[in-house]
């Protein structure tokens, strides 16, 4: 019944219902790692029998305004940054913060919207995605000395710490594998690279590892198209429309390698004994596509996990001088590529 809630309940309340002191209470909000499994329970039943809500904004002295951390992707249309995402949640809520999550539909200005919104909810770090951003959200972030950390890329010229991988390394690794099976005949489908530093940097890895094996990709075989398994798959038909097929196809990353594996199916060509598809990203459902994807796994998990790390200690004040945390690509070898013969032209 309604009149029998207490509006009114306090931290005081709180403890007293759960036999405990009101510093274990604060301390099972703020740090829940240091108070017992069977503690945090009693006081959860507590907050749950009474309807207690804490006032954040008590907790201003102690630096923390919010409890909650702002985190802004490109999509989350597909499963990109799901993993990460996920992680990060899990990891700052350990801690005791919530996330905040919005996404720019890679418009660098909507990223600068979006984050002045966060920060008008006073949150108490930021997190973006990658390294190019307007220098408006750089110069917010400064003038607010706010926490704000970049993760999925990693660069020492930053004004941001970073926590990331070498997205130019997984270009690479994919281009040099390809290249050592002998393929030289071979089209690239990435998305748009304006705004997308991640892309940017794959494809000039990729590209760097055909120029060193002495060939380059025909300007009609470089695709472009966005990250959606219907537009690469009607990409890759359009291509195989207009011309005879590639020994291979490098995608910029998994989502697009399954638009690719869809279109070859349609069009009856097999992989690989026709072509060879290969992706970047290595997200969940890659190893059990038909046949398995070959592909650069990038470690959102970690990423995710040690960026929540590095955004927490910045808040509250355990690490003042964060370092960037520059986590390895690893290519996976699956059954979406085989060895052809060199045809040298």
């Amino acid at each position: 019944m309604a009149g029998s809630k207490n509006k009114n309940s306090d931290i005081v309340a709180v403890a007293k219902a759960a036999r405990v002191s009101p510093s274990t209470v604060s301390r099972a909000f703020n740090h829940p790692d240091l108070v017992k499994a069977t503690t945090r329970k009693r006081i959860d039943a507590a907050v749950r029998r009474l309807g207690y809500i804490r006032n954040r904004a008590a907790r201003t002295i102690h630096g923390i305004r919010s409890g909650t951390i702002g985190l802004i992707v490109p999509t989350i249309d597909h499963t990109i940054f799901a993993e990460l995402i996920q992680s990060f949640s899990d990891a700052v809520g350990e801690q005791g913060f919530t996330i905040l999550l919005a996404s720019h539909d890679y418009s660098l200005e909507q990223e600068y919207a979006l984050t002045r919104k966060m920060l008008e909810h006073r949150v108490d770090g930021m997190a973006l995605i990658g390294i190019e951003h307007a220098r408006d959200t750089y110069v917010l972030l400064d003038q607010q000395n706010i926490p704000a950390i970049l993760l999925w890329n990693v660069d020492e010229g930053s004004p941001l710490p970073c926590v990331g991988s070498d997205n130019y390394l997984a270009g690479r690794l994919i281009g040099d594998h390809l290249t050592g099976l002998g393929h030289r005949d071979v089209a690239a489908l990435f998305p748009p690279l304006g705004g997308n530093d991640r892309a940017g940097r794959r494809f000039s890895g990729m590209m760097d590892a055909l120029n060193t094996a002495g060939f380059d990709i025909h300007a009609y075989r470089r695709l472009e198209t966005t990250y959606s398994i219907s537009d690469a798959k009607r990409a890759v038909l359009g291509l195989i429309s207009e011309g005879p097929m590639p020994s291979a196809i490098l995608c910029g990353n998994d989502v697009l390698a399954w638009g690719a594996l869809h279109a070859l199916a349609r069009a009856g060509a097999h992989v690989p004994g026709d072509v060879s598809v290969t992706g970047i990203g290595d997200f969940k459902g890659s190893r059990e596509m038909e046949p398995p994807l070959t592909t650069v796994r990038i470690p959102a998990q970690q990423i995710g996990i040690r960026g929540a790390q590095m955004i927490i200690a910045s808040i509250t004040g355990s690490d003042t001088d964060p370092q960037n945390a520059l986590l390895a690509p690893e290519l996976k070898v699956r059954a979406t590529c085989r060895a052809v013969r060199v045809s040298w032209r």
